[in-house]
């Protein structure tokens, strides 16, 4: 291995330090007592350090959602093989849980954890919450080309889908699913989706 390419590994290697560190602070502490201090104190480096690779808590904050949004579209890129769109649209609304209940700590962070975020203002900044919002959005006009959801705005019906979804997702990520005695979270969820995929196909 040459010494640039040992080099760019080493890079590599501390930026996912870093990142891996942040994300169980952020997790323990929330985002305004997670500090850089804090997150060179767990991976037992100085703050210089940490600046070398983010200017700011911000920007690391940043760097796990662009993360956690990869790995989710990556997770639905099979879904293009579907020829049917409406059960395309299912399945992805399952991978969509699927990952949630999978990856519980980046979804907290993605979509839970209150947070400034001023990296989102700009659009340039969402390019990978964008792209998964458009892929939902290409699915929906599909089902729509299929003759489903006639009359329907494919906008308001992404909204109607994500947010549903979600409702579902964080209500298991945070134990809400808690209330109802005597029913596994899991089977929660199941249940729900199921009937909510019905709701879809009569839509």
């Amino acid at each position: 291995m040459s010494i640039i390419a040992r080099r760019q590994r080493e890079r590599t290697e501390m930026r996912q330090l870093i990142l891996d560190a942040a994300r169980s602070i952020f997790l323990e502490k929330g985002y305004d007592h997670t500090s850089i201090r804090t997150i060179a104190e767990r991976i037992e480096y100085s703050p210089g350090t940490i600046y070398l690779y983010f200017k700011e808590k911000d920007d690391i904050f940043h760097a796990l959602h662009e993360e956690g949004f990869r790995r989710l579209l990556e997770s639905m890129q099979p879904l293009l093989h579907v020829q049917d769109p409406m059960e395309r649209l299912k399945a992805m609304g399952r991978l969509y849980l699927d990952f949630a209940l999978k990856n519980k700590d980046f979804y907290d962070l993605m979509f839970i954890m209150q947070a400034p975020m001023n990296m989102e203002k700009d659009p340039c900044n969402w390019e990978m919450g964008s792209h998964t919002l458009d892929f939902l959005k290409s699915v929906i006009r599909d089902c729509q080309k299929a003759g489903y959801f006639k009359g329907k705005d494919a906008e308001d019906l992404s909204f109607m889908v994500w947010s549903t979804v979600h409702g579902m997702a964080a209500l298991f990520c945070r134990n809400r699913c808690q209330v109802y005695e005597n029913r596994e979270a899991l089977d929660l969820v199941e249940k729900g989706f199921t009937y909510f995929s019905e709701m879809l196909e009569r839509y």
